[in-house]
């Protein structure tokens, strides 16, 4: 009974020191390197167990196998024994085993590991992480787009682990975060050496359409497109290129976002503290015009300074038309400068005010009774509109076509585009209008009356005896003579006393050249005879009769 208790327990023994001893598959173990061949190492894990590796397995990616008879090694057991009688073994497993372990203690201190990037996947690159493999997504590479990773493949650098699962065996890194956590040191100590208004150099990194990026020496600064330059500039491109050094000034910096703002301009003399001085008022000068609008014309008078011509201001003649129509983009002008206000950084100018008024102009060279010949612009209800020289127009009034005609009637005889003559009239340059007459060129009232005026007498002929009065003719102008001015004696008013073609005395009342008009009177006529008579052949006090008077007057005539 004893012995059998005795080998019960030497049995037990024994296979407690074979569990002590001899390894557990799926476990890491020690192993010295015996032979080289066949490009594999024979490993030794004790126990007389041997076993072979891949040189490749004992190489990091991109790097020549590192390992020689009598290193000492750790593999990782697979099998304790093949059909072969030998160990199977891994290195990649081994080293993948102490990585998984090292990685996940540095993930969870949020340390960061350092690998080198081997490989390109779908959205990515794989990186070995000494032992196990990670994957880089492409957005995680850097903090701009990568084109080419080629100069960044096999190179060992740090890196974040951003999620890793052991069960399923992934990891997920990212050079990004460094870069940026990097970037966030060196732009704190950069905007730390920064302050505002200092004149620091740059290197135009970028350029967009409102502005430009400038590398400060690992912090970048916008310079806005208002800030290159005291002119207009309509893009960057005109004045900045990518990897050019220039000197800028500091206008702000925001200490939370780190924003800086920049500027070129501000290096430069302001161009409008000279302005006053070098363009006084009413001064003429030749600018370019930069811009045009609905409402008028940006013009450069220098680099930096730049005036409105108001639509108002472009043309005596030409109204509401659109400035483009008047002036080009580019084109060099002459303008005068109309008023000044500094602080609102603002000049105004005229284009119209550097020619002659044309009114002004027709004025002194068309004065009142000129003949001006121009083409009908336009027909309107209330007379013809004539193209003038200077471009502008003149108006003959419907009263002002036709002696003998209505206006409504005489209008009709005339078209657009029809050239016609006028006299002018009258010139109102204030109010930018021009009267002409059409019916002013017929000059035969004037010829007619030639040396006749009021209170002369002249000999008439009827034309016409109408129920009012009677129509005379005097060297072919037409007048009528009122019943009431037909005879002194009332009696004798009567129109029917006369007859067509009888020539009678009248005296003339009127002149008038507007109307054509003679203001005749046979009683006008008689009573001056009469007075006449009375001053020469008697008086009130001589105690003569009127009759006795105006007899011997006759008789006197007779003699």
């Amino acid at each position: 009974m004893a012995q059998n208790v005795s080998m019960e327990d030497f049995e037990a023994l024994l296979n407690e020191s074979f569990e002590i001893d001899t390894p557990a598959e799926g476990s890491v173990v020690k192993g010295k390197v015996i032979a080289i061949e066949a490009g594999q190492a024979i490993i030794d894990v004790g126990y007389k167990m041997e076993g072979r590796v891949d040189l490749k397995e004992f190489a990091n990616p991109g790097e020549a196998p590192s390992v020689a008879v009598g290193d000492e090694v750790e593999v990782f057991l697979d099998r304790v024994e093949n059909a072969r009688g030998e160990a199977v073994i891994s290195r990649d497993k081994a080293r993948r085993e102490e990585a998984w372990d090292r990685l996940e203690k540095a993930y969870a201190s949020e340390e960061r590991v350092e690998g080198a990037i081997f490989g390109r996947v779908k959205g990515g690159f794989t990186v070995d992480l000494g032992g196990a493999v990670a994957f880089l997504p492409g957005s995680q590479v850097d903090v701009r787009p990568v084109r080419d990773a080629g100069p960044l493949m096999g190179l060992k650098q740090p890196f974040q682990i951003l999620k890793m699962d052991r069960r399923r065996g992934n990891i997920v890194v990212s050079r990004r975060a460094i870069l940026e956590e990097s970037r966030a040191e060196q732009r704190a100590e950069v905007i730390g050496n920064l302050h505002e208004g200092q004149a620091v150099d740059g290197v135009v990194k970028n350029i967009t359409e409102y502005g430009a990026f400038v590398d400060l020496g690992g912090v970048d600064g916008l310079l806005h497109v208002t800030d290159m330059a005291w002119r207009r500039v309509n893009h960057p491109s005109e004045i900045l290129s990518i990897g050019e050094t220039i000197k800028v000034q500091v206008i702000k910096i925001n200490k939370e976002t780190h924003r800086i703002s920049l500027g070129m301009k501000q290096l430069q003399d302001d161009p409008w503290d000279s302005v006053e001085a070098k363009y006084p008022l009413e001064t003429v000068h030749t600018g370019r015009v930069t811009n045009i609008t609905d409402y008028g014309a940006f013009v450069e008078l220098e680099p930096g300074v730049e005036g409105l011509v108001h639509v108002s201001e472009m043309s005596w003649t030409k109204k509401n038309v659109h400035p483009g129509k008047i002036v080009s983009t580019s084109q060099e002008v002459e303008v005068m400068v109309l008023e000044i206000d500094p602080s609102k950084r603002r000049v105004s100018l005229g284009l119209k005010q550097t020619m002659r008024n044309p009114w002004e102009l027709f004025a002194e060279t068309h004065p009142e009774g000129t003949v001006v010949e121009g083409e009908v612009k336009n027909i309107t209800e209330f007379g013809l509109f004539v193209g003038l020289p200077g471009d502008i127009d003149g108006m003959v009034h419907l009263s002002d076509l036709s002696w003998d005609e209505r206006g409504e009637e005489a209008i009709q005889n005339y078209h657009k585009n029809d050239v016609v003559k006028a006299v002018v009239t009258e010139v109102d340059v204030e109010k930018e209008r021009i009267s002409l007459s059409i019916k002013a060129l017929d000059d035969s009232f004037s010829g007619a009356v030639e040396g006749v005026k009021r209170g002369s007498i002249v000999t008439v002929t009827v034309t016409a005896i109408e129920d009012g009065g009677i129509e005379v003719e005097y060297e072919g102008a037409k007048s009528f003579i009122r019943r009431s001015d037909l005879s002194r004696d009332r009696a004798e008013q009567r129109p029917e006393r006369f007859q067509i073609g009888d020539h009678i005395d009248v005296r003339v009342t009127n002149v008038d050249q507007k109307t054509r008009r003679l203001g005749l009177s046979i009683k006008a006529r008689e009573i001056a005879e009469e007075k006449e008579a009375v001053a020469q052949y008697g008086s009130s006090d001589s105690g003569a009769s009127l009759g006795d008077i105006l007899g011997a007057a006759l008789k006197t005539g007779d003699e």
